[in-house]
């Protein structure tokens, strides 16, 4: 609604508020970067009688880069404000790089101002499954994570299921309704042109709708959509919410709306009054199984090609990515970087250093500062320890495509598996020499040590 540069009257807005408190939905979910939010919603909190019935979840969306405990003590400040509240019901965090580690600074961060008290919960946005596992392990406690999850989009029902289920984490699905496409309105209708007119929901949930496989197979989901939701004497929109909504890792679900202009209220109280039965189900999932994959895991379309964003490309979301680590020329005319790890200076070694196109990484383990990352989970350290390479390798110019050697060293061999698997996940495409064996690790907790050759062209 402030697409256009327009700013919102908090005062005039606010009341539109109302009708979904009065209907029992009292959740709403908004952001430090979505224009007047925060503000309307402090508005109507302050304002209304029964401002104070709801719950307020917000997110923080720092620029990638360095970062500090009074930049995040800052950002809570602001919100606490802006929502007129003494602590924030559910403070969900985004990460734009993971081989930074700021990002697990932030996170800690947020857990002592939770202990504080300026935080009720924390949770996160977009994250993975392979770092929300980093996070849950580290001894940061999580709620929930914020994801896309929909009939087109199935990629928090892999992974994610399971570190959810192991860490009791819950989901809070948003694009559930693709944007507006997965209802009555394009059943039928021919595919759309995006030029001109549409909304940035649109733009972007469009481009999900071509990598599952186009319009026309998307027509055939929403015939098969139309007829269970006429069994039930419901919208097309109710059925592919109640799916989601019935995930047993989701939480709830986050309908898009525009104050005073499509509410949607009778609407979503109509997904109390039924239930799928195995029929609906099984229809659904057989419509479903003729969608291509949305490639990657949850939130990649933020981190990786192909962007799947409003914009094809992350261009209104940031300007530019800092490297994680800052790179030190020698005069013998070598590269090298350092993680900051007490060892480095201890016994004299680089994290990682570059000869000509070469780039060399040391042993690394789950170090970060004084702490050990990933706790007792072994899938969890070697995570953390590959985006330790990978940010070793891209702060000296190279990417993790670029590594054709690595060597890991696990603590104990039972441990190999998860290991492995993490070592897949990241590697599955690239597949470089490698070497796994057991070998008795320095320091007491570590369960994984990697190292890494890469070999940058061009």
């Amino acid at each position: 609604m402030e697409r256009d540069g327009n700013t919102l009257d908090p005062l005039k807005t606010a009341p539109a508020m109302t009708p979904y408190v009065e209907a029992g939905l009292t959740t709403f979910d908004m952001a430090d970067h979505y224009g007047s939010a925060e503000v309307i919603a402090g508005t109507f909190r302050k304002m209304h009688p029964l401002g104070s019935q709801s719950q307020m979840l917000t997110k923080w969306v720092p620029k990638p880069g360095k970062s500090s405990f009074a930049e995040t003590k800052a950002a809570v400040q602001m919100a606490m404000d802006r929502l007129q509240v003494g602590s924030i019901d559910l403070m969900q965090f985004h990460a734009w790089n993971y081989p930074d580690p700021v990002w697990l600074d932030q996170l800690y961060w947020l857990k002592e101002l939770q202990q504080e008290g300026w935080i009720k919960h924390i949770g996160l946005t977009n994250f993975d499954a392979a770092h929300l596992r980093i996070a849950c392990a580290s001894g940061i406690p999580i709620l929930t994570n914020q994801v896309c999850f929909s009939l087109l989009d199935q990629r928090a029902a892999g992974d994610m299921l399971h570190v959810c289920e192991q860490y009791g984490v819950k989901l809070l699905a948003f694009g559930t309704l693709a944007g507006g496409f997965l209802s009555n309105r394009w059943l039928g209708q021919a595919e759309p042109s995006l030029e001109n007119g549409a909304t940035w929901s649109q733009m972007k949930y469009k481009r999900f709708i071509d990598v599952a496989g186009g319009w026309g197979v998307f027509q055939e989901l929403l015939k098969t959509l139309h007829a269970v939701a006429i069994k039930h004497g419901v919208s097309i929109a109710n059925i592919a919410t109640k799916y989601i909504l019935e995930q047993p890792h989701v939480a709830g679900v986050i309908i898009g709306a525009r104050l005073g202009q499509s509410v949607h209220v009778e609407e979503t109280l109509e997904l109390y009054g039924f239930d799928l039965d195995e029929s609906d189900l099984s229809n659904i999932q057989k419509s479903m199984s003729t969608l291509h994959k949305i490639p990657g895991d949850c939130g990649d379309e933020y981190r990786k090609p192909p962007f799947l964003t409003a914009s094809g490309d992350l261009s209104h979301h940031l300007e530019n990515m800092p490297k994680p680590y800052d790179a030190v020329q020698y005069p013998d005319g070598s590269l090298k970087v350092f993680s900051g790890t007490p060892w480095e200076g201890m016994a004299g070694y680089c994290r990682a250093v570059r000869k000509g196109n070469t780039i060399h990484v040391s042993g690394t383990t789950a170090t970060h500062g004084d702490k050990m990352i990933g706790g007792e989970d072994a899938e969890a350290q070697a995570h953390f320890v590959l985006d330790k390479i990978e940010a070793a390798v891209t702060s000296l110019g190279g990417k993790l495509e670029d590594i054709v050697r690595t060597r890991i060293f696990v603590n104990n061999i039972n441990d190999w598996e998860p290991v492995a698997r993490a070592h897949g996940k990241r590697f599955g495409s690239i597949q470089p020499a490698n070497t796994l064996v057991e070998a008795r690790l320095v320091g007491e907790g570590y369960k994984v040590e990697i190292e890494a050759e890469a070999v940058v062209e061009g």
